[in-house]
């Protein structure tokens, strides 16, 4: 990387690219690790955490250029971090079990915040930038930490519900900004919902994601078996088709 960024004779569009281009970068190859780690392909698992790992470095030596810190700052900072969260290892904190790491882990993490001062909101180091989903759940999981939480599942379904009539409401009455603002409160709820079943959101919608397109794709094979595309297809017979797929797979599974 410092060779790509070498003013002499570097690459003229490494040499272009600041903290901020390269972001986009860094989140895609993230997505991309989770996609590899979801169809099971180490090998590709291995490519993609080559690629993750040059985002680092890249974004390393371009604080490195600016008198910032350096690759092995970077390394020495989440390997002093580790030591500071796992007392339990590291020092002489008793050993504790999954559940009980994750409280202490949580109130290391509260100690640290504090240690930084501010005196802001609970929620002001929720990175603003996080998928919305995965944001929501942060949120509601740290809120959750004070008191700040339904129950039970039960009751996150009604406010589901609750949503969801609010919503019908606001697109029966044609108020499109109103429908716009309830359908981001039920999406809200839906993150809720996934952080009481212990489900991560983003993982369970790429699922569905990965799940419409397998069944899309026997609906565009079947058709063309006949010569035919989707557009000359009628709704019924897509979703008669679609029907199909679900079959298939639950014959399979």
């Amino acid at each position: 990387m410092a060779r790509l960024r070498d003013p002499d004779g570097g690459c003229p569009w490494d040499l272009e690219q600041t903290f901020a281009t390269i972001a986009p970068y860094t989140v895609e190859e993230a997505y991309e690790v989770a996609d590899a780690i979801e169809r099971g392909d180490l090998g590709e698992l291995k490519d993609e955490l080559g690629d993750l790992l040059l985002q680092v470095i890249f974004h390393a030596r371009m604080a490195q250029e600016q008198g910032e810190f350096a690759f092995a700052d970077v390394a020495q900072a989440i390997c002093d971090k580790m030591i500071r969260r796992h007392p339990h290892v590291f020092g002489e904190a008793p050993a504790r079990d999954s559940a009980e790491q994750t409280v202490a882990w949580e109130a290391i993490k509260a100690q640290e915040r504090g240690a930084k001062g501010g005196g802001g909101s609970l929620l002001d180091d929720v990175p603003v930038a996080l998928p919305g989903l995965t944001r929501a759940v942060k949120l509601t999981k740290r809120a959750a930490r004070v008191g700040f939480d339904w129950p039970d599942t039960a009751q996150v379904l009604a406010k589901l519900r609750e949503e969801l009539a609010e919503l019908e409401a606001d697109i029966d009455a044609g108020d499109q900004v109103k429908a716009r603002e309830e359908l981001g409160d039920l999406l809200f709820v839906c993150a809720n919902l996934a952080r009481k079943l212990e489900v991560e959101p983003e993982d369970a919608l790429r699922s569905a994601n990965a799940k419409f397109a397998r069944r899309f794709a026997f609906i565009e094979e079947r058709l063309a078996a006949d010569g035919r595309a989707p557009a000359d297809s009628s709704l019924e017979e897509m979703d008669a088709l679609w029907d199909a797929a679900k079959a298939a797979e639950r014959a399979k599974s």
